[in-house]
């Protein structure tokens, strides 16, 4: 196997490692149910979206299918908060990345700015639109009965963006500097093999 394939190699298993260590979080932390509306995904989604556009994607769609399989709740109401929170994840990511160009440090602070934003974003969706539509609800009784949920959401979302976020990313920060190290070596004991 050339350098370059063991590189390949282990990038892919870190990738696994960032997303085993974000679900094992995300679904604890869903289980233990800390809070009235308790939603880690928004705040596990967060440093995913900081390190690229398939992790931020992919890690709440997994989230949500895995979770709803394994509290048996699969339904349509799946596939809406999946698909919902994987375009918002996306949506992160391009933002981060943007911040990032432009010097700025993602932090505990963007963090909770991104937090309160994508539940308001995300409720909007996912209650007054999508409940309206299919259950044949008015709009304007839907979006009054979003707002004690909304309320809740953002609660939690608050706490967990301030202390779950920063501390998973500080967690997936080093898996990648691992990662970056064994691959330093490997290619230190390569070009001496040759």
């Amino acid at each position: 196997m050339t350098t370059t394939g063991v590189r390949g190699t282990f990038a892919s298993v870190t990738r696994l490692v960032i997303l085993g260590i974000s679900l094992g979080v995300s679904t604890a932390l869903r289980w233990v149910r800390l809070f009235p509306n308790n939603d880690p995904i928004m705040a596990v989604m967060l440093p995913c979206a900081k390190r690229g556009r398939a992790a931020a994607f992919a890690f709440p769609i997994v989230a949500m299918v895995l979770f709803d399989i394994l509290s048996r709740k699969v339904g349509i109401w799946t596939a809406v908060t999946a698909g919902t929170y994987g375009l918002l994840g996306l949506g992160f990511s391009f933002a981060y990345s943007a911040l990032g160009k432009r010097g700025r440090r993602i932090g505990a602070a963007t963090f909770l700015v991104s937090g309160v934003v994508g539940v308001l974003v995300f409720d909007f969706i996912t209650g007054p639109i999508l409940s309206s539509a299919m259950f044949r609800m008015s709009f304007a009784q839907a979006f009054v009965g979003q707002i004690p949920f909304t309320l809740k959401h953002l609660a939690s979302v608050s706490v967990y963006a301030l202390v779950v976020s920063p501390v998973l990313d500080w967690m997936l920060g080093h898996v990648e500097r691992a990662e970056g190290a064994i691959e330093r070596r490997l290619a230190q004991a390569a070009s001496r093999s040759v």
